[in-house]
């Protein structure tokens, strides 16, 4: 599947149907006006380089339709983070990729003070410089047989890129992970599968295209499918996103735990009552998430599980098979096995082990680094770099980041599970972190950093029940607001500096 392609084939058997409800710019494009928009967008890119091209827009029909017609004049769209260090990372990508071409937004760009840099062209200058012509002659090809607009756009090859995506780089450079119309094509049909997609679907796309989870999860799965998108900006408007799911009913949507917790807390009851489908990734997902959605507005809250470098589903729970705590069972035609960490044997369930993941969704490679990709990628098992276990049912299981596990006594203690256990006990709008420092006797010791005072040999003392002592945190500090990156995730590697910072100060004391 090319997925431009697709998106044409659905653009002319949904002609009427609403496409994108933009509620940034309060417009409705309808397929047969987001096909003009695209047949548009993509000879106006045939005049810049080939190649690899940025895009730096918002979340929006702009941004959507970019996207498409990019890929319809040929060209490979790079997906520019600009929530974090937005001129910083348009470089690093211009360099990292070898383009200078950056379809930008003027009115992001203003708002979020980042100039205007070399080889930056605005998606509005592009859009005003569109003539009748250039609509009667898009109108035109529009209205013709599926078969000769398709030989009219660049065609390719299924495995082709369709997109360059970066990661976070908290602790080296981003790597620029590429990303095939196969890998992204057959993890949407997979998952769609899984879950039980429709086109008459309603879609609420919030999350960053930039981000993995947004570009397939949001737009390309809309477009594959034939849905109508209800597209935002900004997803940490909280209280505009719950206005929007009551007045529009989306009927799907998914983000990240963090960006859950603001619509929960700042929604109206029954706001988002009309999701048949709502699946939380990127992040654990606590119980009292899951439980405030259902007393709330009477929705499941499903848990899944993905990478950038796996397209990005791996597995998720569903409406018929759903064990909470579980990142739910494998999608369709993908292979996840738990190996050992120092037999490099298949572990039994139960056992945790690092996961590694075999099929079509798995990524081309990292750009201008093979020897990262053969390291990441051994017979065609990606290593996530996370550890998790099966369950006897076949459900997985998430333990941790590889890196967020630490030896203490000889033991191996998982971080993440002692941040689970102690969310059980906080109080309700408390957040937390737990990280390593080291420790001149042990090596390491574990200390938590929460958004908030409380009561800290209480909660000890109700943790000690479930974990070992040597995982239970020996201080607790305080971050009023505790670091996210750009996707809603804790930012637990800066949390962990200024912690140390932190714990240094006082010991100097």
């Amino acid at each position: 599947m090319l997925l431009h392609h697709q998106f044409v084939r659905m653009a002319k058997k949904h002609q009427k149907k609403l496409a994108i409800i933009d509620k940034t710019t309060q417009s409705n494009v309808t397929y047969a006006r987001a096909l003009i928009a695209a047949l548009i967008l993509s000879k106006k890119f045939r005049k810049y380089e080939k190649g690899y091209t940025g895009i730096m827009i918002p979340t929006s029909a702009g941004c959507a339709l970019a996207s498409v017609g990019l890929l319809m004049s040929g060209r490979i769209p790079v997906m520019i983070n600009y929530s974090t260090g937005a001129e910083q990372n348009a470089r690093y990508a211009q360099k990292k990729c070898g383009f200078q071409t950056i379809i930008a937004s003027r009115a992001l760009l203003e708002k979020i003070n980042c100039p205007k840099l070399e080889g930056m062209i605005f998606i509005e200058d592009i859009m005003k410089q569109v003539t009748t012509g250039d609509k009667l002659l898009a109108a035109i090809r529009s209205k013709l047989p599926t078969s000769l607009i398709l030989a009219g756009i660049h065609g390719g090859d299924e495995h082709d890129t369709a997109a360059i995506l970066f990661t976070s780089g908290s602790e080296k450079d981003p790597k620029a992970v590429q990303l095939t119309h196969r890998n992204l094509g057959t993890n949407i049909l997979n998952f769609g599968a899984h879950i039980h997609l429709r086109e008459s679907d309603i879609l609420l796309a919030n999350l960053v295209f930039f981000h993995i989870f947004g570009l397939t999860c949001n737009l390309w799965v809309s477009f594959v499918y034939g849905m109508t998108m209800v597209t935002y900006a900004n997803p940490t408007e909280f209280q505009t996103i719950s206005k929007i799911a009551r007045e529009e009913k989306p009927t799907i949507m998914v983000g990240t735990p963090s960006f859950y917790w603001g619509y929960l807390q700042k929604s109206e009851p029954g706001d988002f009552k009309s999701l048949r489908i709502m699946v939380a990734g990127a992040d654990k997902c606590p119980d009292a998430l899951r439980e405030g959605y259902m007393e709330k507005h009477g929705v499941t809250l499903l848990e899944g599980y993905g990478a950038t470098e796996t397209s990005p589903v791996v597995s998720t729970n569903t409406p018929e098979f759903n064990r909470p705590g579980s990142i739910g069972k494998v999608i369709p035609n993908v292979q996840v096995k738990i190996e050992h960490l120092e037999t490099g044997k298949e572990c039994k369930p139960g056992e945790v082990g690092k996961i590694l993941v075999k099929g079509d969704l798995v990524m081309k490679g990292y750009l201008g680094d093979p020897g990262l990709t053969a390291e990441s990628i051994v017979d065609g098992w990606y290593n996530t770099g996370d550890m998790g276990y099966f369950d006897e049912d076949g459900f997985l299981y998430h333990s941790g980041r590889y890196k967020r596990f630490v030896k203490i006594g000889g033991e191996m203690v998982s971080l993440v599970r002692v941040e689970n256990v102690m969310e059980q006990f906080l109080p309700k709008n408390a957040k937390c972190c737990v990280v390593e420092i080291p420790d001149d006797v042990k090596g390491s010791t574990i200390v938590a950093a929460v958004n908030m005072e409380i009561n800290k040999i209480a909660i000890l003392r109700k943790m000690a029940k479930h974990l070992p002592n040597i995982a239970l945190p020996r201080q607790f500090f305080v971050i009023e607001e505790l670091p996210m990156m750009g996707t809603g995730k804790i930012d637990f590697r800066t949390v962990t500096a200024m912690v140390r910072d932190m714990s240094e100060k006082q010991d100097a004391v």
